[in-house]
């Protein structure tokens, strides 16, 4: 049974999920404004598959910047006794994760990105629209048309509407959003040195476009790679995990 457990260090709050035994770990960090219940059914793939995976909730407290964010995912991986794991997060949760590779490098075993944030390949105004209206409605109004904008074609919009409306965390969205905005672009744009990076992207994502992730594999192609999972869109994890999965561990050579 997934059960959340919580870790108070220095009045922080954070909530986490351990789930299996590894030996290889998987840190999974949620998009800006969602909690980690969306990834769950990765999570769960992930675990059949292996893997450790440690989901880990935002501090219920404001973060000066993504640095404090990132230092909660180091201070969990201590509490739960990891030390070193592939570091991954979801659009937002990717910035982390990029942020939480460069001060932590030690124990970074490499960089998981699901969708990548960038500051030169941006969504549309249609699209961050759809977004906003997305955290506004009530989690039981009928699935809304907006949500395709997030999901991408081929998903049932019934069967995707409760999933997403019951992992949306706006209580610490606009915290995050602050956290990101008070760090400077390089502090979680540049990749970490030396480190592999595995970007997986739905070809449809109008939020995180593909274009982003394109850039990242430019920046650095010899440790660099991408995978593009057809016909799904933002929430690629959420919609489409066990094609995630399957990537992640393609690329880690894990059986």
């Amino acid at each position: 049974m997934t059960t959340l457990a919580t870790f108070e260090p220095d009045g922080r709050s954070i909530t986490y999920i351990d789930e299996g035994e590894g030996p290889a770990t998987i840190v999974l960090i949620p998009g800006l404004g969602l909690n980690p219940a969306y990834l769950g059914t990765l999570a769960s793939v992930l675990v059949e598959l292996g893997f450790r995976v440690l989901r880990v909730r935002a501090r219920r407290t404001a973060a000066a910047n993504l640095h404090e964010l990132a230092q909660d995912i180091a201070d969990v991986m201590e509490h739960t006794g990891i030390t070193d794991a592939w570091i991954g997060g979801h659009a937002f949760g990717g910035a982390v994760a990029r942020t939480f590779a460069l001060d932590h490098h030690d124990r970074t075993d490499g960089i998981l990105i699901l969708g990548a944030l960038s500051t030169d390949h941006q969504a549309a105004d249609d699209t961050l629209a759809a977004v906003a209206t997305l955290a506004e409605l009530p989690a039981d109004a009928p699935a809304p048309a907006e949500l395709r904008t997030v999901v991408g074609d081929g998903v049932s919009l019934d069967l995707a509407w409760p999933v997403y409306a019951g992992s949306r965390d706006l209580t610490v969205a606009a915290a995050q959003q602050a956290a990101l905005d008070a760090t400077p672009t390089a502090d979680w744009t540049v990749l970490a040195p030396d480190l592999p990076v595995l970007v997986i992207q739905g070809d449809d994502d109008r939020v995180t476009v593909p274009a982003a992730g394109a850039a990242l594999k430019d920046a650095a192609p010899e440790r660099t790679s991408v995978v593009t999972i057809p016909r799904s869109g933002h929430l690629v994890a959420m919609t489409h995990p066990g094609e995630v999965a399957m990537a992640i561990e393609d690329y880690l050579g894990w059986d």
